[in-house]
């Protein structure tokens, strides 16, 4: 039994082309010091879209269409530890994504927001799970 059926997204400042891969093994958006074993994406546009809005660079927020091209899991730092089941339908993968398409629409975090996202997560104690 799958998961979620999708369809799933992945938000970023990278310019990536439809056909590309999304891989693991790049330094975490949250915390730099840390290779990601993993690679993270979600059923929510506007979970893509506040991914890309902390994704560090100065380059335009992208939000992509993407598939995965292998098995995928709950994402155990927002799942269960923080929120009960999986309400933010937030997953990764070891396996990459495929890019299938770019989204144009979804709602845009205000600079104030963005702010106070990324002063949370400055203070955030607790460990990401690899």
């Amino acid at each position: 039994m799958a998961l979620d059926d999708g369809p799933f997204f992945h938000g970023t400042k990278a310019d990536l082309k439809i056909g590309d891969l999304l891989t693991s093994g790049f330094r975490s958006n949250y915390r730099p010091e840390i290779t990601m074993n993993h690679i993270y994406f979600t059923a929510l546009t506007n979970g893509a879209g506040l991914a890309a809005a902390l994704a560090p660079g100065d380059g335009p927020q992208r939000v992509y269409l993407v598939e995965p091209t292998g098995s995928f899991e709950n994402d155990p730092n927002v799942t269960d530890k923080k929120f009960p089941g999986n309400p933010t339908r937030s997953y990764r993968s070891s396996a990459p994504l495929k890019i299938v398409g770019e989204m144009t629409e979804w709602v845009r975090q205000t600079p104030e927001e963005i702010r106070v996202w990324r002063e949370r997560l400055a203070n955030t104690q607790g460990e990401i799970l690899n």
